[in-house]
């Protein structure tokens, strides 16, 4: 009898798990565990009468790198290549960003100009900060928070302006609590390598594969059609037509006839007894070789037997933020800048991460004007991340009418649109992204060494530990699967 295998999670890196153990040659038993009614995890598109789409999780996917490569090939290998809406690297979208601060729209800085004159939001020539980058030594010590990371490298004003916001942004958290070698190692390794991140972004080691970066992905002549398209086309991010839900509900066609599947599922007890682990669901327990645990580290460190204590206490370290997700649309409404949206600094509104514009990356996803001539605007405002306690209160008992009041009013105050929205729709997405801390590195490091000294057939996956991003999700997945096989990626 083949072995079983036993995913813990219905989100995409569960499923992508799931992909690629049925794509062996000699296929495990597998059985996937997802604890709601729905698999997909953060991946929720809502789809009107009127064909308007509203993404309520990730809304596009880079394509950049190994990773991007790998997530377009299951994409192509589940039948989805024809759905794909890509956004060039030339496009508005693509090129045009905003700060809010001071009670304006500020673009960030692009091009030469910045490095020699003022621009807001920044009070003197970017050149200051490049000089810096360049003459200051590197670090030493093993890990330090994005913004002191910047502060020493930049400055304060990149610190306090471009990177508290990029923090905000990627990880709805705070740059002066998250690790830079964790949430951006690129800059870390660049530091490390050349001594100056600029210098080392600009000049790569010009051999092997960096650290992080999954082997084992399709390359030359295997590459996916839709790595190529992206690269000749140079893509800077790509949707589905039907929503990012499409993908994870494309998996479940594929994996459903070849493994067992089960919603309403919750894993409240794990335990690993003379060489199999029993898993305890509410109405049944389940016997697996292995487990492969695509839910939260907190969830997990929930459901482990006293024995793993040491590796619960690492789990429940990892913290996570909680996001209200306010999906508005207008009808007839112009904004006064396009681009990919505007991110709010924590010192301007700590509450109010930002605002997308939906409408100007993916158009496609409009719908029907309910009136002939005055075309849809679709956005989306993010609040809360790490100040939604402080914000708003309880993630779980926040009344949706104040956080769509609070939306509302930032639309208008920041984009002149004081209209009544034709849709709206407010979801609070609750621990929905992972904050690597200072340390977090050490963390994995620890959980790694626990695993392997009690040789426990246990993966961990998903954005809990490596990487938040859809591409990262999928990754780590295909990693694990490969050790699990025998083929280590």
């Amino acid at each position: 009898m083949p072995p079983t295998v036993a995913v813990v999670g219905g989100g995409i890196s569960g499923l992508a798990a799931c992909f690629h153990l049925l794509r062996a040659p000699r296929p495990p038993k597998v059985v996937l565990l997802e604890a709601s009614g729905r698999f997909g995890g953060w991946l929720q598109s809502t789809r009107t009468p009127e064909g308007a789409v509203f993404e309520h999780g990730p809304r596009g996917v880079r394509p950049a790198g190994p990773a991007g490569a790998q997530t377009l090939l299951m994409v192509s290998e589940l039948g989805l290549a024809g759905d794909v809406l890509a956004v060039p690297k030339g496009h508005p979208a693509s090129q045009n960003r905003f700060l809010y601060l001071g009670g304006a729209l500020h673009p960030l800085p692009s091009g030469l100009r910045p490095l020699f004159r003022a621009v807001p939001p920044f009070s003197r020539p970017l050149l200051g900060a490049v000089l810096r980058d360049l003459l200051t030594p590197a670090g030493t010590g093993p890990d330090e928070s994005a913004h002191a990371f910047a502060r020493r490298r930049f400055g304060p004003e990149v610190a306090e302006l471009a990177v508290d916001s990029l923090c905000r942004g990627v990880f709805a958290g705070d740059s002066r609590a998250l690790s830079v070698r964790s949430c951006f190692p690129a800059l870390f390794q660049a530091e490390r390598r050349r001594g100056s991140v600029l210098l080392g972004l600009a000049l790569p080691l010009s051999h092997g594969v960096p650290a992080g970066v999954p082997t084992g992905v399709p390359t030359g002549e295997d590459q996916a059609g839709l790595a190529r398209r992206a690269r000749a086309e140079r893509w800077s991010q790509w949707s589905l037509r039907g929503g990012m839900e499409s993908l994870p509900r494309a998996l479940v066609a594929f994996v459903s006839p070849r493994c067992e599947l089960r919603c309403h599922a919750p894993l409240a007890h794990l335990c690993h007894r003379r060489g199999r682990w029993q898993l305890s669901l509410p109405d049944a327990t389940i016997s697996a070789d292995h487990v492969v645990s695509a839910i939260p580290a907190a969830a997990l460190a929930r459901a482990l037997p006293a024995e793993a204590e040491p590796l619960a206490r690492e789990l429940r370290a990892i913290p996570a933020a909680s996001v209200a997700v306010v999906n508005l649309q207008y009808e007839g409404a112009a904004l006064p800048v396009t681009g990919f949206g505007h991110l709010v600094p924590s010192s301007e509104d700590p509450a109010l991460l930002g605002i997308v514009y939906d409408s100007v990356a993916f158009p496609e996803h409009d719908g029907t004007p309910a009136t002939p001539g005055r075309p849809p605007l679709r956005l989306t405002v993010m609040l809360g991340g790490a100040w939604f306690q402080q914000s708003f209160g309880d993630p779980a008992t926040v009344a949706p009418e104040l956080l769509l009041r609070r939306a509302r009013a930032a639309v208008s105050d920041h984009l002149g649109l004081a209209g009544t929205p034709t849709h709206a729709i407010v979801r609070v997405q609750q621990d929905c992204i992972p904050q690597y801390t200072l340390g977090h590195w050490e963390r994995l490091e620890r959980i790694q060494r626990f695993l392997k000294e009690q040789q426990l057939p246990l993966s961990l996956i998903g954005a809990s530990y490596s990487g938040v991003s859809v591409n990262d999700c999928i990754a780590s997945a295909e990693a694990a699967v490969g050790r699990i096989l025998g083929s280590p990626h």
